[in-house]
């Protein structure tokens, strides 16, 4: 049986189908960390270290092929010293007609596969006066403003309680780890909408109301799949963009790409020496 074979109502059970694929091919009993790459975020897949093995999403079984620029269909398995690490090269979205079940498949995979640490990166517009395109900024927390859950509907008897607690989403623990390799780093509350379409200003003055530093369309689904499951989670944008009304320049994804790559090698550098650490 493959995930493909399970029925849509158990997630799960495809989750840990696509777990088992990804253990065979690799050809170990487990991982211990797994790295969501966002738009533009190929540098920091090579900075991490080089892969023992990479696979196609496809044969694992319930991932549908990235549909956005930017994002690859293949999960690389890393070592760092005696720990494994997964790298996922992309993403899907909900706004490419996904539901929220098939966007953190990956996420569940890792975590099925014995992954306890999530690392999901993105690109994002900043709020933030004080955010520079190009910075890295730790997520501290986030406002789910899709309307829409990976918890909601029906679940499977087997799986934890669908209501759980978010109070720390994003672990202080990991972020304050991260502070120590590189002190510059800031922290900022991300704001995560449906997309595609770029924020109108009169939203991004909202969010800043609402006391987002950060705008994008990704990240927060997978979140709170991963604390669900008990996983540890740090999230970590690259400011890409100032946000709509804050420059003169349009917002373009091209525009969006480039200025996520060329920062992103910087933070897979130290998400190696984050992820080398027990």
């Amino acid at each position: 049986m493959t995930a493909e074979d399970v029925p849509v109502a158990d997630p799960f059970a495809r989750a840990e189908l696509s777990a088992a694929a990804l253990r065979e091919r690799a050809g170990v009993d487990g991982f211990d960390a797994a790295v969501v790459l966002g738009s533009g975020w190929q540098a920091a897949a090579d900075a991490i270290g080089a892969p023992e093995l990479e696979v196609p999403l496809a044969d694992l079984g319930g991932f549908p092929r990235p549909g956005v620029k930017g994002h690859a269909a293949s999960v690389r398995y890393v070592k760092k010293g005696q720990r494994r690490i997964l790298v996922y090269l992309g993403r899907v979205h909900m706004y490419e007609g996904h539901d929220p079940h098939t966007v953190v498949h990956g996420v569940r995979t890792a975590i099925a596969a014995g992954c306890r640490t999530v690392i999901l990166t993105n690109a994002a517009g900043g709020i933030n006066a004080g955010y520079a395109v190009g910075d890295p900024v730790l997520i501290s927390d986030h406002i789910n403003l899709t309307g829409r859950s990976p918890l909601a509907g029906h679940l499977p008897p087997h799986v934890p309680s669908r209501f759980t607690d978010l109070t720390d989403a994003y672990s202080g623990r990991l972020r304050a780890r991260a502070r120590e390799l590189d002190p510059s780093l800031a922290e900022g509350v991300y704001a995560g909408l449906p997309g595609p379409h770029f924020e109108t200003p009169a939203e991004i003055r909202m969010l800043r109301a609402a006391g987002a530093d950060l705008v994008g369309m990704s990240t927060v689904m997978e979140a709170i799949a991963a604390r669900h499951l008990g996983a540890e989670v740090l999230g970590i944008s690259i400011v890409s963009n100032p946000a709509a009304g804050l420059s003169d320049e349009p917002i373009s994804h091209q525009d969006v790409l480039a200025a996520t790559g060329a920062a992103a090698a910087r933070v897979g550098a130290l998400l190696a020496e984050l992820l080398s650490r027990p």
